[in-house]
């Protein structure tokens, strides 16, 4: 099977959903989809942090991976976030999203108890071998208190599938590390807003950021700047205005955050889910004046 390449601005993309937040609202995803084709995005994640994967029903979360995939119609690279603690589960997960078409998926570690390595291998060694679509290992040890080395990275780039990894751990060297001598078979993107600047200018071959939903056309200059123009001046200019949007994301609750921006510009998918609050007035308010430097 030939695989679509996976580079470039990934948009982690929300789960839009209604006002009152008890149902997923399918039909705005097709308007969110629309403007990241229009903006240029190279592909996109659904149902990951951005997309408050843990509020989801096992139900919901399949129509939302299946309705992302319907409205980009093979336009770009789809890839499914899953996050389960269960072998079974994550097996079902991941051969539905390759059913329904997804391109990929990226699988969060197990968590709540983390796996001894042994049992994490043996964890992605069985839903790699699952599937024919390429697997990106979700790295956010923040969250998941899995925190691997060089080298256990290394021995899970033998597992056939096994092709990606998004680092979300926010550490410089050791994203550094990985982009200058990445293991065999295994490709690191970021995953950390503010160290994108960082990753490009590291060789990073895709950057998934929540940032890219709501500002989809700012973020692929910035590639572009990079990767076709190699005008580093340039990029460092258009760097200052996604630097302010992602600090201000890392500041607060993320999902709210992105939530906050798209309803700012226009284009609303709707409130978070409780537990999860939407954002105090003060941090809305400073969240709106950074996005007004520009026009949507």
């Amino acid at each position: 099977m030939v695989h679509k390449k996976i580079e470039g601005i990934i948009a982690a993309v929300p789960t839009p959903l209604t006002a009152d937040a008890k149902a997923v609202d399918l039909e705005n995803i097709k308007a969110q989809v629309e403007r990241l084709a229009e903006a240029g995005i190279h592909g996109i994640v659904t149902t990951g942090t951005t997309g408050e994967f843990p509020a989801l029903s096992l139900e919901e979360h399949k129509s939302v991976i299946k309705a992302y995939v319907d409205a980009v119609a093979g336009r770009f690279p789809v890839i499914a976030g899953l996050g389960f603690n269960s072998t079974q589960l994550a097996i079902e997960m991941a051969q539905y999203s390759e059913k329904v078409g997804a391109d990929a998926c990226m699988i969060v570690p197990p968590f709540y108890d983390p796996l001894p390595f042994k049992a994490l291998y043996k964890f992605f060694e069985d839903v790699c071998g699952s599937i024919s679509i390429p697997v990106m290992y979700y790295n956010l040890p923040g969250a998941t208190g899995v925190h691997l080395t060089a080298e256990q990275f290394r021995e899970l780039s033998k597992i056939k599938g096994f092709d990606y990894m998004k680092d979300t751990s926010g550490n410089a060297k050791e994203l550094a590390d990985l982009l200058t001598n990445p293991p065999d078979g295994l490709q690191p993107f970021n995953g950390w807003d503010t160290l994108t600047f960082f990753a490009m200018s590291h060789g990073a071959r895709a950057s998934v950021w929540g940032v890219a939903s709501i500002v989809p056309k700012e973020c692929v200059e910035l590639w572009n700047t990079f990767t076709k123009e190699k005008n580093l001046e340039k990029a460092r200019e258009q760097w200052k205005f996604l630097w302010e949007v992602s600090d201000f994301l890392e500041s607060v609750c993320y999902p709210t955050g992105i939530k906050a921006g798209l309803e700012i510009i226009g284009h609303p998918a709707g409130p978070v889910r409780a537990p999860t609050l939407p954002l105090e007035q003060k941090d809305y308010d400073r969240l709106k004046k950074i996005l007004s430097k520009r026009k949507y």
